[in-house]
Formats: structure tokens, sequence, C-alpha cells
């Protein structure tokens, strides 16, 4: 079998959906896992949905997912040019078709706006509404197609599509499909602007740059047959299809452009690491054997078998990609989260505490950056809270041995001059053996007069150390007060 090629060809229209970003993926570790190459092309056809900046954020989202592609604009592998554009510029397309014309296989086609929307019409799949064109100009004669070409009248190039029976195409995901051929159309190739369609280009592209496995959602399994249809015009052998299944939220609707996670960008922005939305996106329709869910990229390009993917559609659950990034923030060195984390502290806390021993009680404690928020904001300020937070049936402790505690381990940290974790948490042992108590009988009231909050990012000393011994000790003596005057 010859060398394994796959290819990327995303359209420059903004965001990297993460359909898109899954379809790159799986072209990538596809060739990867057979030692193959993993190509970039960028489409960009369709000139009036190209947006200004979004060839740098596939470039961009490319690297950070270290999804390195072997060659593309930017990697010339002698197959180029690698954006479409440029490649229409040479001429290429329009020589093919013209060839397909030669042959028989396709034909020019004239007819204007106002004769197209007469058309008899049919609703797709998707419930959109599509022209079933009735290859009137097929039977134009060569003096009238002359003619209208000298004259200089618009045309697009159509496939002469067989109009009987049927066509079977295979695809590895979802077996031998069998379409009517009355379902298909005879596709533009080459539009009136003078750009080969989407479908043609691919064809042609694919075909020159050696692609064996052409993997894409299955949104376009329905086009397969006329892709096809232009491969065998022109003798040359059909790729491998892998075509992914749909991608839903988790009310089992295709997952659009407007949902807030929508895109690879979006998630970054909500607070997601890059290696956690890359091995949640692999599973989005592929079932690894066993029971491992936590893939680095390497991981996935030895365990990465097309032949497991799904039919299903895979639903974007949201929770389970916020679980798997706390696993991933979890086993993350902690200069590294610091780094990432310190803006997040940094909106909260402004009182010149230790930025980062915040982020050490946070760094197992949150799945998401964001969540650091909410978990920390008591540093910067303490709570209104309510003293019944003092109470803790388990531990038996009520307000009045709330305030015991309190006022009882004050003149301890009073005379307490090392504020550390380490030696806060073994003067308050002292006492804690003294009185024959539990660690937690004493521990909880300190930390609720600390924070004023039932859940916390590490316990009473660690908070403490944070605070300071100043803020630490007025806190305290805030507590008692409130107590005593319940």
């Amino acid at each position: 079998m010859s060398k394994v090629r796959t290819r990327f060809a995303p359209s420059p229209t903004g965001r990297m959906h993460v359909g898109n970003l899954r379809t790159a993926l799986y072209a990538y570790l596809i060739a990867k896992h057979e030692g193959g190459d993993f190509i970039l092309r960028i489409e960009d056809t369709d000139q009036e949905r190209y947006v200004e900046g979004a060839l740098d954020i596939i470039y961009r989202t490319l690297q950070k997912t270290g999804l390195v592609h072997d060659e593309g604009p930017d990697k010339d592998g002698g197959v180029g040019p690698y954006v479409q554009s440029e490649r229409n510029a040479t001429g290429v397309y329009l020589k093919y078709a013209k060839q397909l014309i030669e042959q028989g296989d396709a034909y020019y086609c004239f007819c204007d706006k106002e004769r197209l929307e007469s058309l008899r019409s049919r609703v797709s799949e998707d419930g959109t509404q599509i022209v079933v064109y009735d290859k009137h100009c097929l039977h134009l004669s060569r003096e009238e197609i002359e003619a209208n070409l000298a004259a200089g009248k618009p045309y697009v190039i159509r496939i002469n599509m067989p109009a009987e029976g049927t066509t079977t195409f295979h695809d590895d995901i979802y077996g031998d499909i069998t379409v009517p051929n009355e379902e298909l159309d005879d596709m533009i190739l080459i539009k009136s602007d003078g750009y080969p369609t989407y479908n043609f280009a691919n064809v042609i592209d694919d075909h020159l740059m050696g692609i064996t496995h052409v993997v894409r959602g299955n949104e376009y399994l329905s086009s397969a047959p006329k892709y096809n249809r232009i491969y065998e015009a022109f003798g040359w052998d059909v790729p491998v299809y892998v075509h992914c299944p749909l991608i839903t939220d988790e009310n089992h609707k295709k997952l659009s452009k407007r949902c807030g996670h929508s895109s690879y960008e979006d998630l970054l922005d909500q607070g997601f690491v890059s290696e956690a939305i890359v091995n949640y996106v692999a599973l989005l329709g592929w079932c690894p054997e066993g029971n491992q869910e936590i893939f680095s990229l390497e991981e996935l390009v030895k365990a990465f078998d097309y032949h497991h993917m799904s039919k299903s559609p895979a639903v974007f659950d949201v929770q389970k990609l916020k679980w798997m990034n706390g696993e991933y923030l979890k086993a993350m060195d902690f200069d590294t989260f610091y780094e990432m984390a310190e803006p997040y502290i940094r909106d909260v806390v402004t009182k010149g505490q230790d930025l980062k021993k915040i982020a050490a009680l946070v760094k197992t404690r949150i799945e998401i950056f964001p969540d650091i928020r909410e978990q920390i904001d008591f540093f910067e300020e303490l709570p209104e809270y309510d003293l019944s937070l003092y109470c803790h049936k388990k531990m038996k402790v009520t307000e009045e041995k709330a305030l015991d505690v309190l006022k009882e381990t004050l003149p301890l940290l009073e005379a307490q001059e090392d504020y550390s974790n380490d030696a806060l948490y073994e003067t308050l042992k002292s006492y804690v053996d003294e009185k024959g108590f539990k660690v937690g009988y004493v521990m909880w009231p300190l930390r609720t007069a600390l924070s004023g909050r039932q859940n916390t990012p590490g316990g009473a000393t660690e908070i403490m150390e944070v605070l300071g011994k100043e803020e630490s000790l007025r806190r305290i003596r805030q507590g008692i007060v409130r107590l005593e005057e319940r």
C-alpha cells in the first residue's frame, strides 16, 4: 500500500469549530498512526465567506494543539500551491473541467438566475431547499455553445450525472451506501466567477496531492457519489472515505457556531487547556480499547484506529470536558499552572497576598480557570456570612463551642510569630492534644471565621498563611464579637 497521506482543508472563515478541529485531529492521527504525512490545504474558493485574520487562526490553532502539518502553504512538499485561490490562478481547475467537457462528462450551462429559480426543487435531509437542474444546457449544439462563449455570456460548468439507476459507494465507517441517481444533481464544477466549487476543487487537489484517506464530517456523505463520478470520469483511484459522525449538544441538536462552546478558541477563552480539548475531541466519535480516557497526543497517535469510530452522533458534554480539564490541571507542573492561573487570581486578589500560595491551594480543586474567582474571593474581602456556618453536627460544634475555641486559640495565635502553615498547624495541634479535641473540632470554627465560607481551598492554617498574621487575627476577633452578640 502507498504511504498514507491525509489532509486538513479548512476555509478561512473565522474561529475553528469543534467539528473542524476533530476532522483535523482524526486526519492527523490516521496519518501519524501509519507513519504517513498530514497536509494543510487552504480552501478559499468561497471569497464571500473569507474572514480577515482567519488564516492566522488556523495556523495558531494547529500549532497550539500540536497538529503539526508536514506540508502546507508554509512548507512546500512539491505538490503546491497549497492555497486554492493560488492553484486556481494556474488554471488547473478549468483545465480539468474542460477535459471533462471534451470527454462528454461535463457541459457548459448558460442558464440565468431567473430560469434556475423556475426549476423544481426538493428539500434535503437538513431542511434546505435544493434546486434540481433539468440538464437543459446538456442538449445545446456545439454552434450554440460557441456563440454563447464568443458573446461573453456568463456560464458555469456542470458534471453530467446519470439520471437513472443507482450509485453505490463505500465508506470505511458507514459501509456500502446506495443512492438513487435521480437524487444526484448535475453539480457545478466551475462557478460563473471562474472559481471551482468546493466539491470539484477537493477532488482535483486530493488526486494531485496523492491523498489516500479523505476525512470529513458525515454531512458530506451525500456528496460522495458525485465525487466518485469525477474520479471515475478521469480514471483515477478513489481514496478511502472516513466520514465522522455528527457532533450534537446536550439536547441532541447539531453543535452550531452560535453555541457558546462550539469553537476551539471559545473553549480557551472559557478557561480550558489545549491538551484537554484535544483529548476530549478525540473521544467525540472514537472509542479506544480499554477504559483509558486521558491521552496525550503521542498516546493518541499510538492508540488511534479509525475503524473504531462510531456511526452514532457524539454528544458534546461540557461537564465531561470540565472533569477532564480538571484532571489535566491536577497533573500540570506548578510553574505552568501558575503562569496560566495568575491573571484569574489577580482579577480578585489585590491586597499583596502571596499569589503563588493561593495558586497552590486551588490547583487540585478547580476544573477550569474561571472557577478560581469564586474559590478565592474571601481572601480579598471577608464576605457576610450566617453564624449557623459555625455549626457542624458530625464534629459536634455549636455556635457556643465555636466561640470557646476562637477565644482560647486567639492568644496562642497572637503570640505566634511564624505564620507558615506548618508552624501554625503545630501550635494548634498542641492545643488540640492538650484539650483532647479532634482536629476538625478546632479547625472548623477557625476556618469559618477566616473565610466566612462553608467550602474553601485549603484549611484554616493554609488560609492564615496567605492572609498573614494581622488580617487573620482581625477576622478571628470579628468572629468572636459576632458570636458574642448573637
